[in-house]
C-alpha cells in the first residue's frame, strides 16, 4: 500500500496489545474507530462542528475509501455526532485491520495450541512502537504534540484503555491529567493546529467518552 495510514488505522495498531495478541477496548471500538475517522476528516478540513451537530465541507470529500463513506454520510445533511459514530463505526474494525496486515504493521501466523489445535494470531510488525513512543513522549514528557499525535492520545483516553499501557505509558495522576487535557483539545500554545480545530476534534472526543460511557469495559 502506497497511502499513509489513516488515522483509524495508526489508533488500532496502538490499540493492539503485543503480549496478548488482542485489541484492547473491544467494546467500546466501533465508537473509538468512528471517532478517529471523523476526528481525521476534521483535521483535513473536511467537516465541521456546531455544537453536537458535525457538517461536511463542500466539495472537500477525501480520496480515502473508509474516509470518503463517512464524508458521504455526513454530507447527506448535519448530523449529531453520536449519530455520525454509531453509523460509521461498526464497520470499520475489519478493513482497518486488513489495511495494517497488508502494510505489514500487523503479521497474521499460525500456532498451535496444546499440541493439537492451530489457530491464527496477530503479531507486531515493528510499526507500532515508534506510534507509541510519540504518545508516550507527550503524555509523560509533555511533549507539545503533532495534531495526530494529540488526537491519538486523546482518544485512547476516551477509550478508557490507558491503564492497560502500563508501564510503557505509566498510569499515574500528570499522565491521567494530561489526557484529559489533550481530550478537551489542550494541547499547549506551540501545538500545529488552528484553535478552530482542537475545538471540533474536542467536541468529537467529548461524543466519544459519552458514547463509550455506558458500555461495560470487562
Amino acid at each position: 500500500m502506497t497511502e499513509s495510514p489513516t488515522l483509524a488505522e495508526d489508533l488500532l495498531l496502538l490499540l493492539f496489545q503485543p503480549r496478548s495478541g488482542t485489541i484492547a477496548g473491544e467494546n467500546t471500538l466501533f465508537y473509538v474507530l468512528g471517532g478517529a475517522v471523523v476526528a481525521e476528516l476534521a483535521l483535513d478540513g473536511r467537516v465541521d462542528a456546531n455544537g453536537a451537530k458535525v457538517s461536511a465541507v463542500a466539495d472537500r470529500a477525501p480520496s480515502d475509501d473508509i474516509l470518503r463513506s463517512a464524508w458521504d454520510y455526513v454530507a447527506e445533511k448535519p448530523r449529531n455526532v453520536q449519530t455520525v459514530l454509531a453509523a460509521v463505526g461498526p464497520r470499520l474494525r475489519g478493513p482497518l485491520l486488513e489495511r495494517l496486515v497488508a502494510r505489514g504493521d500487523l503479521r497474521r501466523t499460525r500456532r498451535r495450541t496444546l499440541g493439537l489445535f492451530n489457530r491464527t494470531v496477530l503479531e507486531d510488525g515493528g510499526r507500532r512502537a515508534g506510534l507509541l513512543a510519540d504518545v508516550r513522549d507527550v503524555l509523560v514528557n509533555g511533549a507539545e504534540p503533532q495534531p495526530r499525535v494529540a488526537v491519538l492520545g486523546a482518544l485512547l483516553s476516551a477509550s478508557g484503555t490507558l491503564p492497560q499501557f502500563d508501564p510503557e505509558i505509566p498510569w499515574t495522576t500528570p499522565v491521567i491529567t494530561r489526557a484529559k487535557e489533550l481530550e478537551r483539545g489542550n494541547w499547549g500554545a506551540g501545538a500545529a493546529a488552528e484553535a478552530v480545530t482542537r475545538t471540533v476534534t474536542a467536541t468529537i472526543v467529548n461524543n466519544v467518552v459519552v458514547a463509550t460511557a455506558v458500555i461495560p469495559r470487562g
